[in-house]
Formats: C-alpha cells, structure tokens, sequence
C-alpha cells in the first residue's frame, strides 16, 4: 500500500518533469527556430473522455448543455446513457486513462506545434482541443473543423493493444502516442496546401510531397520516418531502393499518367506498394508519397523558394525546377 501511494505522490512529479524536459530540450535544440518559441499562443485543452468517464446518468444533460457540439441532437439521453453502461466502452476508457492518465507532454508537443502554425501562417488561430473516445475510430483519429479538435486517445493506446485486434497491422503499427502530434501536423498541412488539381501520378505524388514537406517543418523534432508514417527499416529500405524505384516509374512512363489504379499502388494506405515485382514484399506501402516527398525537398534546396512559392506552384513545373536526382 506505501508502495501505491509513493507512486501516487511520485507521479506529479514525473508529469512536470517530463513537460519541462520538453521545454528545455526545445529551447536548446537547433532543429527548433528561436523565432518560433517566441510566438505566443494558448492551448485549450479539455479531457472531456474524463469528463464524460466520471458524470453520472443524471448529470448527461448538464455535459449535454456545457458541450453542446459533441453532442448531436439527434440522439436523445439514453443514448449516451447506454453509451456509459456500455461494458466494452467502459474498458476502453480505462484503457486511455492507464495510458493518458495525465496530457501535459501532449500539452507541449500541440503548443509547440501551434506555434509553429502561427510563425508560417500568421492567421493561424489554435483551436480548442477535445480529447475523446471514438470507438477506435481509426479513419478518422483526429477531427478539426471551426476552431475545435477532437482527437481521440483511444486510437494511440500502442500498436500490439488487444483492442486492436482485427485491424490491419499496417494500420496499427501507426496508432502509437507518438503518432498523435504527426496526425495532428498531417490534419493542419492540408488547411494549407492547396488540392491537387492535376490528377496525374505525378500530381498526386508532388501534392502528398508537399504535405510531407510542411510537416517536416511544422514537427522539427520528428524524425522523418514518423512524419511518413514508416518505421526505420521501412525508411531505409525507400532510401536504399530510391534509384530503381524512379526508374521502375520513368521506364514504365508512370509521371503523367492518371489511371487511378497507380494511387493503390503506390499513394494510398496499403501493407506494401505494389510494383508486382519479387520486392513488394519488402517494400513498405504509399512509395509514392515518399518519392515525392524527395522531390519536393530537391525542389527547395536547388530554388532557393519560399514556402509560399513551394507550396502554391503547379506539380509540373515544381518536378522540372527541382531538377531531382534520385539517391544512389
């Protein structure tokens, strides 16, 4: 019993250090520009998973009337009430607080990022963030839309959770804590790139590279295997078979053609890109994006261009200027 009540002391204590670790390692990592910790923001955060855990049935209308737009009107009370009595709802609840019991490191890393927003996009104004339980709603993890955020925790319990049985494990490698900032950063870029109007190969590639791109800038501190979505090995594998994936592409005249089939080879969410070769196998899924992704990088470093310039220009004229070369 000591023992429980030491940690209970100790836990605090642990919460705050790892939040001013993460402030400090901020302030002094050169990955982090002086100018963005500068840029004030506020970050409003409201654990209403905990909220919604802890109120009784008779206190559902008052959360109703306090938050009123996580609750939409078409479903009466007792349809939340079955929603609290509901067993598999209750273990995935607990589930999130063992694993979230306190958000002040997720606190650092939204603050850090929403800073960022607002130094590249001065309009930027940071939304007020609901943390949820979505039923394991893995399409969708994090939602955003008229300056509020729900992001729901039970998508990052880690990827060997049993709650995650049955769910691809190229889906579930991804729904780890640390993937939670990236989809938040993934969610933000496409506010600001603007859609892919050309429905080439190439034009597709180039929109996700641009994503990727921004990103990149939006989480300094994230290594670019967690920006893609990869593990190391998968992104060492891109990197070593760079070359003969752009040959495969230029050789098969792949750049400007717009037959949908090739964003299922190589764009979308898949366990492996699909070349139809031997190597499939080995490869990780959504090649393309990582391909672009390279190109635009090409594109920034041989310009000299702004991101504004990057970021607006069409796909075709971005892949001639980039005048990218791929790794050998």
């Amino acid at each position: 019993m000591n023992q429980v009540l030491s940690l209970k002391k100790l836990l605090p204590i642990l919460v705050l250090t790892a939040s001013f670790s993460l402030i400090f390692s901020c302030a002094n990592n050169p990955e982090v520009k002086p100018e963005v910790l500068a840029v004030t923001v506020d970050t409003d955060i409201v654990r209403f998973d905990l909220e919604f855990d802890k109120a009784s049935e008779s206190e559902i209308p008052q959360l109703k009337a306090k938050y009123p737009q996580l609750f939409p009107q078409q479903y009466p009370d007792s349809f939340w009430i079955a929603k609290k009595r509901d067993t598999l709802l209750q273990a995935l609840a607990r589930e999130v607080q063992k694993s979230f019991p306190d958000f002040s490191e997720q606190e650092e890393q939204l603050r850090l990022l929403f800073q960022h927003l607002k130094y590249y996009f001065p309009d930027f104004e940071p939304p007020r963030v609901y943390t949820v339980i979505s039923e394991v709603d893995y399409k969708d993890p994090v939602l955003w839309a008229a300056g509020e955020m729900s992001i729901g925790l039970d998508n990052y319990l880690g990827a060997t959770h049993p709650f995650y049985e049955g769910i691809p494990l190229y889906i579930s490698a991804n729904m780890e804590p640390d993937q939670m900032i990236v989809d938040v950063a993934n969610l933000a870029s496409r506010a600001y790139v603007p859609p892919a109007r050309d429905r080439s190969f190439l034009g597709q590639m180039l929109y996700h590279g641009k994503l990727l791109f921004l990103q990149s800038l939006l989480l300094p501190l994230e290594s670019e295997a967690s920006i893609l979505g990869y593990s190391e090995s998968e992104l060492q594998w891109a990197q070593e078979n760079e070359m003969d994936i752009w040959r495969y592409f230029v050789e098969r005249e792949v750049l400007y053609d717009t037959n949908p089939k090739l964003l299922n080879q190589f764009i979308n969410p898949a366990p492996f890109s699909k070349f139809y070769l031997e190597i499939d196998n080995e490869s990780p899924g959504r090649i393309g994006r990582y391909m672009g992704l390279q190109m635009v990088k090409a594109f920034m470093e041989n310009t000299g261009s702004s991101l504004s310039e990057m970021l607006t220009i069409p796909a075709d004229q971005l892949y001639q200027q980039s005048k990218y070369k791929p790794k050998k």
